[in-house]
């Protein structure tokens, strides 16, 4: 009961993660500076509330190979994303991110030979779904270098929600040394930008302390109560919020067959979890395997 509980706060905790990182679309395409220079300057501010959070629980980052490739995951997150979306929509930057459920089941299977039960396929073929109606919808209104940038951060995102699985892992210690290297890799970018716009500096802020640090905080939180396959099935809100914020804020149009895919996603995600709330609970039967 304890350890299903748990599961069931990691998963709150990873669709908190999910509905900060939504704020991204929006603030990054309000930004008037390249790609690379909002990277940085985000990252430079998460690192203000990550370091925070460490010294805070008394944890001095740690660093091994397999902690190194985890911050690769999250710098190529980070970065990946940011460019995606200066260089196709919102709307196609988000959902081909979203491919990652897909990376996290290939990559379970090849990796750590854990073959995906049939509601998580079911449960991926349905969210798949709802990404392609997004897909047809908005695709052709991107360029083709930025779907490809945001398909490839699909697949680092993966690598983010398997920080856990990793052996000798420490994902705070990932995400510190992830946001250090992007941080870093964009400052080229950033010290040439002029000086910031009011609107430009509370942009980047909301970026660095909510959609970045508070971010990664509760996502590794989550993580460490709830499996790579569920967490990346629940943060299936992000892409449905991410448009519609875009939508609102910013005024980039979302297609009718793309309101079907958010129900569909949406759909997706809720029913997995009730399926996974009956499936756990039956397995805690006594006399059940």
């Amino acid at each position: 009961m304890a350890k299903q509980e748990g599961a069931h706060s990691g998963a709150v905790l990873v669709f908190l993660a999910a509905v900060l990182y939504s704020l991204g679309g929006v603030c990054i395409k309000v930004i008037p500076w390249n790609g690379m220079s909002i990277n940085s300057g985000r990252n430079l501010i998460a690192l203000v509330v990550i370091g925070g959070y460490l010294w805070r629980m008394g944890h001095r980052p740690r660093l091994n190979p397999w902690i190194a490739l985890g911050a690769a995951a999250i710098c190529g997150t980070n970065t990946l994303f940011t460019l995606a979306n200066k260089m196709t929509t919102a709307a196609n930057a988000i959902v081909l991110q979203f491919t990652a459920p897909i990376f996290v089941l290939l990559l379970t299977a090849l990796v750590w030979r854990r073959l995906p039960r049939k509601g998580e396929l079911v449960a991926c073929g349905v969210v798949v779904l709802g990404v392609l109606c997004f897909f047809v919808d908005s695709l052709q209104a991107g360029g083709m270098a930025g779907n490809v940038v945001a398909l490839l951060s699909g697949f680092s995102y993966a690598g983010v929600f398997l920080l856990r699985d990793m052996p000798d892992s420490d994902p705070i210690s990932s995400v510190f040394w992830g946001n250090v290297c992007s941080a870093i890799l964009g400052l080229p970018w950033l010290v040439r930008e002029g000086s910031p716009t009011t609107v430009t500096l509370v942009s980047l802020v909301v970026l660095g302390v909510f959609q970045v640090g508070l971010a990664y905080i509760l996502l590794t939180a989550g993580l460490a109560r709830t499996s790579a396959v569920t967490a990346s099935l629940v943060s299936g809100i992000e892409p449905v919020l991410n448009p519609i914020l875009v939508a609102l804020i910013y005024h980039e149009t979302i297609g009718p067959v793309s309101l079907v895919g958010a129900a569909v996603v949406i759909g997706g995600v809720v029913g997995y979890n009730i399926w996974k709330t009956k499936a756990d609970a039956a397995q805690a039967v006594p006399g059940n395997s």
